[in-house]
């Protein structure tokens, strides 16, 4: 059986309104080639970030060290401290 690559599997939260966002994070994104429409999207997402204890925009979490990927509603992440 193959070693998992992540510690924690987390739930994706939908939200009513965005959370704040860094503007630095935003930019480095768009020039990641992510579209608008999809930033968009996922600045509505949020994530209960079990390295931080709190909950975080979904974006800041894909551009974190531990992110691993997101499949089906779910992110996988290594949990390592940051």
């Amino acid at each position: 059986m193959a070693e998992k690559d992540y510690k924690y599997e987390i739930e994706i939260i939908k939200l009513e309104k965005p959370l704040k966002i860094d503007a630095k994070l935003l930019e480095d994104l768009k020039r990641a080639k992510l579209s608008r429409k999809m930033i968009a999207e996922m600045k509505k997402e949020a994530v209960n970030c079990p390295v931080l204890g709190t909950q975080v925009p979904f974006l800041q979490c894909y551009n974190c060290k531990n992110f691993v990927r997101r499949v089906k509603g779910k992110v996988y992440c290594r949990g390592n401290p940051l």
